[in-house]
């Protein structure tokens, strides 16, 4: 059965006339970056979150920048150095290179935050983010609608104790400790601006295509998000998950493996 629908991932990818690329957490795996799925994820990667028994959600969380801001800047710091360092696996390159056959090009939809897709080459008004990006911050407060890139933040972290020594970044208006542009749980403050223009120019772009294929990779049923978004935009979704490849038949098709393998073996089959 996987060969045949990967034999059909080739014949829609042909097909259309304009790449549709949604992307969840499983899609940077491949790249040796971190899977937070369920607390055992989070805690192999930080051991200190783990003694001190804090969740994802706490962590992930406005609060914990407004009560304990060297811990969260200590995990958040550490993953936005993380994410500057680690490079994109192959197949991002694989979708850039099908994006290239196709008339109206791609458009990605994801709900990471790492900025890889910008890394691997994709244009970064080809993007929506629909979380947020690690890669802005903006004020806790807020006290503006300001975001601002986080490019002159040099994150110090005590990786043991997974805290940020030395000074914390600042909000450049009123001096608050500024936080990552992300939305976060029970987030009030996340300011949604970039992300609400990156989602215009989506709307734009799908407006143009005829023939749209999606390429899900990686996206998970715990938050659905992305999965929905692609399940709306079917019936030629080709669903990419190690765990969860099930799909309506009437949506699109779903293939068991790792994102590189399966991109890998489309990829083989296109170029023949």
């Amino acid at each position: 059965m996987r060969d045949e629908y990967i034999q059909q991932a080739i014949a829609w990818l042909r097909e259309a006339d304009g790449l549709l690329i949604t992307a969840g957490a499983g899609m940077g795996v491949d790249s040796g970056l971190p899977d937070f799925r369920g607390n055992a994820g989070l805690w192999r990667a930080y051991p200190a979150l783990a003694e001190a028994r804090r969740d994802f959600q706490s962590i992930a969380n406005p609060r914990a920048f407004m009560e304990e801001p060297e811990l969260a800047w200590g995990f958040y710091g550490h993953r936005l150095k993380l994410y500057r360092e680690v490079e994109p696996h192959p197949g991002f390159a694989m979708l850039r290179g099908w994006a290239g056959r196709m008339r109206r090009d791609a458009f990605v939809f994801t709900s990471n935050v790492d900025g890889q897709f910008q890394r691997a080459g994709f244009p970064e008004d080809r993007i929506e983010e629909h979380h947020g990006s690690i890669h802005y911050m903006q004020c806790t407060e807020p006290c503006s609608s300001r975001i601002e890139p986080a490019a002159d933040f040099v994150p110090r972290i005590d990786e043991r104790a997974c805290r940020h020594i030395g000074p914390l970044p600042r909000c450049q208006r009123c001096g608050a400790i500024a936080r990552p542009n992300i939305l976060m749980f029970w987030d009030a403050a996340w300011l949604s601006s970039r992300a609400d223009a990156q989602a215009a120019r989506l709307a734009g772009w799908l407006a143009s295509v005829k023939r749209p294929v999606v390429v899900e990779v990686g996206a998970g049923t715990a938050l659905p998000t992305v999965r929905r978004f692609s399940e709306r935009h079917g019936p030629r979704v080709i669903r990419i998950n190690a765990r969860e490849p099930q799909i309506d038949p009437a949506l699109g098709i779903g293939i068991e493996g790792r994102a590189v393998d399966i991109l890998s073996a489309i990829d083989a089959g296109l170029g023949v």
